[in-house]
């Protein structure tokens, strides 16, 4: 597979002694969408569970204003067409808007009519909404992998720029570890794929790119992982995160497996604090303009 995959560099021109910038990216859905409740939540219930994606997102985009920060977007069209002034927002602030798919669908579950359906018919969408060109799509649970590379033909079909859909790492829900660290093509006309941030150590790839190990690990390593990345190999960084991670008074699904309960709710209380102070610490960017994506 390595051989198949063509590392590319950044565009952005950086100077030796300075620190890249690093992409800040925010993928928009409810507490409930995500796939460590999909066994209890269904798809048709959605509409009766209270939605919180306002308020989380506004408290978002309250914290990149107070810090100048802009980020890319990663909205849901299911969030998207329910609330549209979050959208609107996200525009009117400077920040990219970007497809994170309809209803949260792993690609895994999706065969290529489907798939092309679900992000031609988004990015309209989101498109439509925002009144902007939507250029980077992310999977949902990075469930873009070895199987499927496929997807990101479809994407540059339906005329995506970027994906940001492959993490480098192993994981019981997703993961591609043998994919390159940064920037790639699967092939020199394909679209580029920006695979969430990882560092390496003794020949194997750990997280650093945000999610719940933001909330498990003591902030100092997230920091010494992000610092790594840009001083030892000189890459931008990309850091994600959900609007429902600073929202600790959102509802509990109780019923759901103790693994997912510890993942979803771990730390909510604190995940605000450590986001300000990854904003102090490091210089951050959309997407598009980390990465010079036209």
């Amino acid at each position: 597979m390595n051989d198949l995959l063509q590392d590319v560099r950044s565009e952005r021109d950086r100077h030796e002694t300075d620190a890249p910038r690093n992409a800040l990216t925010v993928d928009v859905e409810e507490h409930f969408q995500v796939a460590a409740f999909e066994r209890q939540i269904s798809r048709e219930a959605w509409d009766e569970h209270p939605s919180r994606v306002v308020h989380s997102t506004n408290r978002v985009l309250d914290v990149f204003a107070d810090h100048g920060a802009r980020g890319t977007f990663f909205v849901l069209g299911w969030v998207a067409e329910r609330h549209p002034d979050i959208v609107h927002r996200i525009v009117r602030e400077g920040h990219e808007l970007a497809s994170h798919g309809y209803d949260h669908t792993r690609v895994i579950y999706m065969d290529r009519a489907a798939f092309r359906n679900d992000v031609s018919d988004t990015r309209k969408m989101l498109e439509d909404i925002g009144g902007v060109t939507v250029r980077g799509y992310r999977a949902p649970s990075y469930s873009i992998g070895a199987s499927n590379l496929w997807a990101l033909d479809v994407l540059q079909e339906a005329g995506y720029v970027y994906s940001s859909s492959i993490y480098p790492i192993r994981h019981d829900l997703y993961g591609m570890p043998d994919a390159p660290r940064f920037a790639f093509r699967i092939r020199p006309d394909a679209i580029l794929e920006f695979p969430v941030t990882t560092v390496e150590m003794g020949g194997r790839n750990f997280p650093a790119g945000g999610g719940g190990y933001f909330r498990l690990l003591p902030y100092g390593v997230y920091r010494w992982g992000l610092r790594r990345v840009n001083q030892r190999d000189r890459q931008p960084g990309i850091f994600y995160f959900h609007p429902w991670e600073v929202d600790p008074d959102q509802p509990r699904v109780k019923d759901a497996p103790l693994r997912s309960r510890f993942r979803h709710y771990l730390n909510l209380q604190n995940t605000e604090a450590r986001l300000r102070r990854l904003l102090s610490d490091f210089d951050w960017g959309r997407m598009d303009e980390v990465f010079n994506v036209q």
